[in-house]
């Protein structure tokens, strides 16, 4: 058989399962770590509940997929998983679900695990939302599952200092209302209300306009131009400032 006869018959089994994101629809993409939990409590060893290093490095995780090519308009970083925004003009590889997915995992495990020193690997999925409304309400869910593990992981390290053991502490925790997980952070001494932004609500990027004087070539004089910076907010805003935050990043794609 001929090469290009042999090419043609090949590429239809390669391409069977292939999926693309129809075009109006907004991309996010969800990517997590695999076995985090034993490389963060066994290979990484890191301070509890919460430990800048881990943190850094997937604040630098974000950044570099917020620069790997697509336009990602708003990143976002809680726990083990990056959640991505991406312009709902984006067309990279024809909105190919399986190229979005294979790039966005091999690039967020190399930098995780250039940053960490150890190897690390990420999976990721493609989730399409219909509309802005949808968009702000994936985040508001990620926001609220942030809250939720903080506290919960407070609690049970708090447990476990106690002498509690790993079965008793998380059936403990898992017993006790919002009220009640609280109520045991206090008597601790741990007002959960101070506990830093950034572990109860994650860590977001998103562009910010800012001016620059610049020389203009032609009349070599000096102008004012609108420039792009990434910012990293660790004081995320919640409720419907969140929501409002969302929604004008989507809009002004």
């Amino acid at each position: 058989m001929k090469f290009d006869d042999l090419d043609k018959m090949m590429r239809v089994y390669e391409t069977s399962l292939d999926q693309y994101v129809m075009p109006g629809v907004y991309i996010v993409a969800r990517i997590d770590g695999r076995s985090f939990t034993k490389l963060t409590k066994e290979t990484l060893q890191l301070e509890k509940p919460f430990d800048m290093r881990f943190r850094d490095a997937m604040m630098a995780t974000v950044e570099h997929l917020m620069n790997s090519g697509f336009r990602i308009i708003y990143g976002y970083t809680e726990s083990d998983e990056i959640s991505l925004l991406f312009d709902l003009e984006e067309k990279s590889f024809s909105r190919k679900v399986r190229k979005l997915n294979s790039i966005l995992a091999g690039e967020a495990s190399a930098m995780f695990t250039l940053q960490t020193g150890t190897l690390a690997a990420f999976d990721c999925r493609i989730c399409p939302l219909p509309d802005i409304g949808k968009v702000v309400d994936y985040f508001r869910w990620r926001s609220e599952d942030a809250l939720r593990n903080s506290l919960n992981a407070y609690c049970y390290w708090r447990l476990r200092e106690l002498g509690k053991s790993q079965a008793e502490a998380t059936r403990e925790v898992s017993g006790l209302s919002v009220a009640g997980k609280n109520e045991l952070l206090f008597r601790s001494g741990i007002n959960f209300n101070n506990i830093p932004a950034w572990q109860k609500r994650g860590v977001g990027f998103y562009y910010e306009e800012y001016e620059k004087e610049a020389v203009d070539r032609k009349s070599n004089e000096l102008v004012k131009v609108v420039k792009r910076k990434l910012t990293c907010d660790l004081e995320l805003p919640v409720g419907e400032q969140y929501s409002n935050l969302i929604r004008s990043i989507a809009i002004g794609s």
